[in-house]
């Protein structure tokens, strides 16, 4: 797995551990202190922008043999954290270089992080229509841009090598520490109408990931992995009659459903999220 000691990358690596998986974390940075010392995750230092380097992680060697898939996480995560052209450089170096060496070792399997903002985030043009799907395609930062270059990528490296690549567009992550922010969003519904009010669960994050290891995948698919719900008390319908009275509301959405399409995820992951903030407050 690459990217393991980041934000999603731990709850991924110690979900996946749980559940009998035998995982190596390569990342620039060693494994986190949350890490079980009684069941401590390997380690191998790695910069995945490097495909030689990238080619010897995923061997595995006698730090863990026999790798029969790559989780690849590693990312700059958002169009905040760098210049517009690091960002795009980066993403889209790392990804090729996974994705080739996948290839080049015979791996079985590859799940990736995408995202939302392939989506068209942030939502400052409104949307075609709510909730959208994974048709609904419109990146509108160099971020965005290196996440859709990715899944065409995917594409490619999936009918060169036949194996299946698997792209998981995650919302807005969040760690049980971020919903104490969550009151400041009810009162002004513009604050979150970057991402439709959406967000998603690290343990969604984590579910979504394990999922995609096994689902009855046989090329590249990319999914929409969000929490059932949205960030605002007010129900979906009414955020989006005030913020984007013109676009055109889906029949079936009721009460707080999230307005970024997890059906495909449901349907063809067994995708099933569970937990939402509201069950702590």
């Amino acid at each position: 797995m690459t990217g393991g000691s980041g934000k999603a990358g731990r709850a991924v690596v110690t979900d996946l551990a749980e559940h009998g998986h035998e995982v190596l974390n390569i990342d620039r940075v060693g494994s986190p202190e949350s890490y079980s010392p009684e069941a401590p995750i390997p380690f191998l230092a790695a910069d995945v922008t490097d495909f030689g380097e990238t080619l010897e992680a995923l061997a595995g060697g006698e730090t863990l043999p026999g790798i029969e898939a790559v989780v690849h996480l590693a990312a700059i995560p958002s169009p905040a954290h760098a210049t517009p052209d690091r960002v795009f450089r980066t993403n889209v170096t790392s990804t090729h270089a996974v994705f080739a060496a996948a290839a080049r070792l015979g791996l079985k399997r590859v799940v990736w992080a995408s995202s939302e903002t392939t989506l068209g985030l942030p939502f400052t043009r409104p949307p075609d229509y709510a909730p959208v799907d994974e048709a609904h395609v419109y990146p509108e930062t160099s971020y965005a841009l290196s996440k859709v270059l990715g899944e065409e990528m995917a594409r490619q490296w999936s009918r060169w090598s036949g194996i299946p690549i698997i792209g998981l567009r995650f919302s807005n992550i969040m760690v049980r520490s971020d919903y104490e922010k969550f009151p400041g969003y009810w009162e002004d519904p513009h604050a979150r109408k970057w991402n439709l009010w959406g967000y998603v669960d690290e343990s969604h994050v984590a579910e979504s990931v394990r999922l995609a290891l096994d689902a009855d995948v046989d090329a590249a698919e990319a999914f929409i992995i969000a929490a059932a719900d949205t960030v605002m008390k007010r129900p979906s319908r009414e955020l989006m009659a005030e913020v984007f009275p013109a676009v055109p509301v889906a029949e079936h959405l009721q009460a707080n459903d999230t307005l970024l399409d997890i059906t495909k995820a449901r349907s063809v992951l067994g995708y099933a999220p569970k937990f939402s903030w509201r069950e702590l407050f």
